[in-house]
């Protein structure tokens, strides 16, 4: 499937709970969604709170899709107790690359 659509979100975590964060977000939804093309979940090694989402979606109206529904809006409810601000959005479309966790 072809990537039309994604972004890079930066998210910091309130201290100490990065790793909250991360584990909530590597049990995401969207893993499974099959619109949801690619799903990385990056550290900063600079700053311990930073962490990076890389997403890839099929197109902009299946990730709208996705996040209007009561399963993605109660996803994103607990996700902003993690957060210790607004989270940053880079607007970006995955094109290759290699990935082996």
């Amino acid at each position: 499937m072809i990537v039309q659509h994604g972004f890079q979100a930066t998210m910091t975590a309130h201290p100490g709970k990065a790793d909250d964060l991360v584990e909530f977000l590597l049990d995401a939804p969207s893993l499974s969604n099959e619109d949801c093309v690619v799903f990385v979940v990056s550290r900063s090694t600079g700053n311990p709170d930073l962490v990076h989402v890389t997403e890839g979606w099929s197109s902009e109206a299946a990730h709208s899709r996705f996040f209007a529904t009561e399963q993605a809006q109660a996803l994103v409810a607990r996700l902003q107790p993690l957060l210790a601000a607004e989270s940053q959005y880079t607007d970006q479309v995955p094109v290759g690359g290699k990935a082996s966790f």
